[in-house]
């Protein structure tokens, strides 16, 4: 069976090679000068339900890595590769993002799937961070969706350029230039057609190159077989006006290109393909492929487009920040702008080895450590630095993923992505193969938990397996955080939705053995400060012999709206008055501080705490007393000041048939929701609205009983917000209702006692 498989394995290799790659503008478009122009590190990102896992199971087929296609939500009892977790194929959505690699054309793709639900979208933030490029799949029914938006964000962020994939054309109400116009209006790309359909919905035959003007066409059981006839009579006159509109979008932004238009000259293709390559890699724009995945329409074609438009690492500006020893994270954000140097990614094994691990992921064989190397080498048994730590570690073995498969190499340079074993870090850790050198990169932005439930297991005897998951899974995704409240006498998980939670939660049960029961869901509060409050604190215990002094004096304000969900410690002293060395004592008693506000007991966000000055004394001063100082400076500030509650807003877009217009509207005002854009399409009614999550709970039960079970929505975290009135106003009744009771029943333990 093995032989029969490589004979197969090798018989459709050939048969690519010879079939599928036939013109010559497919065969020698590029030339790769060097092994980096060889890589395309991408990454594969969409909304949910967009078809980015049968994408990704496409491209796999015809680059020869699988034998077999199979379904998502795996009907055949095998699912997709890139979905190996039992719960992705039960449920058919991606939970973890899964690394593989393909060789397309001589050029060796690196490929990250990535979740389409808001709810793991740490997942996607991690993968872009270290991919040079990416695909936005979007569905050619529903166009651009909540979680497309996110998504685009999130590229914007770490400056990620992208090809588009129009998918789904096969299915009915399909509509490629309702998408792009989408893409264009919500999104504000400056994209336009690479290719265009043949047919649409159960029509749809194949795709028009509007490069070569060509039609092509994907016959065989698979669609493996690739078929170049000329463009259809009837699509003649479409396919010249898209070529002049890619040509006008393209002009627009490359000046090359701009000067012929303005001659009125003809680009040739080679010119064409240079200018949209140009504009590509520099986001200005972005080249819009179609097809169907699941029909095997067009796969071939957004393949070689990621060849030939999307960046290799040397074209690709990375940065990392030189750090000195005992400065913290937020130190170093504070500077990093002037420290900031460029990575040159060099594959030359003398220069300092640069790794990123943005991912972590638990297996039978221990902790698998996902590392993007952006300069130097890495070998197996070599020893690297953790630039946070400084903790000297072993590279024992070194891997490559394909989902959930390894194969063992022996070296990784600059530009690729791996996996390593026995590696202890936290995700976002850089490693350098220097003990002296102080480069780190920029790390990934974690979003802040908005959701959190009471967690418990059924029985006792569970408890040693429950804490291993915990410890595995906070590890692993930063976003899912698990404390014990000491006021509840619970253990509290927070994450970024209910579905995360329940996620976590099954899986413990799967994976562990500990079925849990997580309570009702609690919105994450938050409080902070109206208005700036100064302080004057001296805190001074003598009990014979040495006591404790301590003095700090400054201001405590609150940040502009935008920031109001971090805290800002500002150390503005000079002179004597307050050494340095108590200072990082001043800032912990601080945070610890921040972990509890005044009202409703949630923390405190959006505030900064300026030291400016203070008192010490020779003897008494210490690190304790200036905690328990700054402390005390906190607790005047909570009676002093004028403090808020803040809530999560979120995003929600809301979709039903047209004639439930009213009873959608009617939903999200009574849950006192912002309306802030409508929509009709295919008689089909969109709201986009920001509602308060406190009031989203029971959302999707009352969405189905009024729409019959016909209308979907999501959800996506927006920002934070101060609360309304009467909410904060019975928020601190129940807070304060909470302390009472709490209060009475030490009381009477007390009483008993005594």
């Amino acid at each position: 069976m093995n032989i029969r498989n490589s004979a197969f394995k090798l018989f459709r290799y050939n048969f690519l090679i010879e079939q599928l790659i036939i013109p010559t503008r497919y065969r020698h478009r590029i030339v790769f000068e060097n092994d980096l122009q060889k890589i395309r590190n991408i990454g594969i990102s969409a909304h949910i339900d967009s078809g980015k896992t049968t994408l990704t199971e496409r491209i796999l087929y015809y680059c020869g890595r699988i034998d077999t296609m199979h379904e998502v939500r795996g009907k055949d009892n095998v699912g997709a590769k890139m979905d190996s977790m039992e719960l992705e194929r039960q449920r058919g959505i991606t939970i973890q993002s899964a690394a593989t690699y393909v060789n397309w054309q001589g050029a060796n793709i690196n490929i990250i799937d990535t979740p389409g639900h808001v709810d793991f979208t740490v997942e996607v933030e991690r993968a872009l961070r270290v991919l040079d490029g990416a695909i936005l799949v979007l569905c050619g029914v529903g166009g651009v969706q909540s979680q497309t938006l996110t998504v685009t964000r999130q590229m914007s962020r770490y400056k990620v350029p992208c090809i588009a994939f129009i998918n789904k054309l096969d299915r009915t109400g399909a509509n490629p230039i309702r998408v792009i116009n989408q893409i264009r209006k919500s999104i504000g790309f400056n994209a336009a057609f690479m290719n265009i359909p043949i047919g649409l919905e159960g029509n749809l035959r194949g795709i028009v190159d509007l490069i070569e003007q060509k039609s092509i066409y994907y016959e065989g059981s698979n669609g493996e077989q690739t078929r170049y006839d000329c463009i259809p009579k009837e699509m003649e006159t479409e396919a010249k006006e898209k070529r002049q509109e890619l040509i006008e979008a393209i002009s627009n932004v490359d000046d090359f290109l701009g000067e012929l238009y303005l001659e009125e000259r003809t680009p040739t293709n080679d010119e064409l393909m240079a200018a949209i390559r140009r504009q590509c890699i520099q986001r200005k724009f972005v080249p819009v492929f179609t097809g169907s995945a699941l029909k095997n329409k067009g796969v071939q074609t957004m393949l070689e487009g990621v060849v030939d438009f999307l960046p290799d690492p040397s074209e690709v500006k990375n940065f990392a920040f030189i750090h000195k020893e005992g400065e913290d994270e937020q130190q170093q954000q504070q500077v990093e702008a002037h420290k900031k140097i460029q990575i040159k990614p060099d594959r030359d094994d003398k220069n300092v080895f640069i790794g990123l691990a943005f991912k972590l992921d638990a297996t039978k064989f221990g902790q698998l450590t996902y590392m993007r190397v952006y300069q130097g080498c890495i070998r197996k048994g070599d020893h690297i630095y953790n630039s946070r730590t400084k903790k000297k570690v072993k590279a024992s073995r070194l891997v490559r993923m394909n989902a959930n498969e390894m194969e063992d190499i022996e070296e990784a340079y600059a530009g690729d992505i791996c996996a390593l074993f026995g590696i202890d870090c936290a995700s976002g850790d850089s490693f350098v193969n220097d003990r002296n050198s102080n480069l780190s990169m920029e790390s990934i932005h974690v979003p802040e938990p908005v959701i959190s439930m009471s967690i418990k297991t059924m029985t006792k005897d569970a408890m040693d397996q429950f804490s291993k998951a915990i410890q595995r899974f906070t590890k692993e995704d930063p976003t899912f955080r698990c404390q014990w409240n000491n006021d509840s006498k619970e253990m509290i998980v927070s994450g970024m939705g209910e579905l995360h939670l329940e996620i976590y939660g099954q899986r413990m049960e799967r994976e562990y053995n500990c079925p849990v029961v997580l309570g009702k869901p609690k919105v994450a509060f938050r409080e902070t400060l109206l208005r700036p409050v100064k302080f004057n604190y001296l805190h001074k215990r003598q009990s014979g012999g040495a006591g404790q002094y301590g003095c700090v004096i400054g201001v405590l304000e609150p940040l502009p709206i935008e920031q109001n969900t971090k805290n800002v410690f500002s150390d503005e002293t000079s002179g004597p008055n307050v050494p340095r060395w108590f200072v990082p004592a001043i800032r912990k008693g601080f945070d610890e501080m921040c972990e509890k506000g005044p009202l409703i007991g949630h923390k405190i966000t959006g505030i900064r705490f300026r030291l400016q000055d203070g008192k010490h004394h020779v003897v008494d001063s210490n690190d304790i007393a200036f905690q328990l100082a700054a402390q005390g400076a906190m607790k005047q500030t909570f009676d002093d000041g004028r403090w808020m509650v803040l809530e999560p807003i979120m995003h929600v877009e809301v979709s039903a048939p047209a004639e439930y217009q009213g009873e959608l509207i009617g939903l999200i005002t009574r849950r006192n929701g912002l309306l802030q854009s409508t929509n009709e399409v295919d008689n089909y009614f969109i709201a986009n609205s920001e509602v308060p999550l406190n009031d989203m709970f029971g959302f999707a039960t009352e969405l189905r009983t009024l729409t019959q079970g016909k209308g979907e929505y999501t959800m996506e975290y927006s920002r934070y917000s101060p609360t309304r009135n009467d909410v904060q106003q019975n928020l601190i009744e129940k807070y304060q209702q909470e302390l009472a009771e709490k209060s009475s029943q030490q009381t009477n333990k007390m009483s008993k006692k005594n």
